[in-house]
């Protein structure tokens, strides 16, 4: 569980980075929630888009992608959602 303090360091770091995926009218599947986790991984912290055709809204997709994925949301932005999860393996981001 995130505190105040490094969700606003994470959503600071978070402005910097542009989106690496998107969410559209196919919704959350298997396939985009194991591509998610897998970039979790590698980076620690993510952002995504959530278009305009996609049948949830941002903030549902936002948790339900948590949930299945063991991660943090760090903030939902109009149609931007950024997600963090601690790597196991390559710990980049110090908070």
């Amino acid at each position: 569980m995130l505190n105040s303090k490094q969700r606003a360091a994470l959503r600071s770091m978070a402005a910097q980075i542009q989106p690496i995926m998107q969410i559209g009218k196919g919704g959350i599947t298997e396939n985009l929630v194991k591509t998610v986790s897998d970039a979790l991984e590698a980076r620690e912290l993510i952002k995504l888009t959530v278009l305009e055709n996609c049948d949830y809204g941002t903030r549902d997709v936002a948790e339900e992608l948590a949930d299945a994925t063991d991660s943090e949301v760090v903030a939902v932005i109009g149609r931007k959602v950024v997600l963090y999860r601690e790597s196991e393996n390559k710990k980049r981001i110090e908070i």
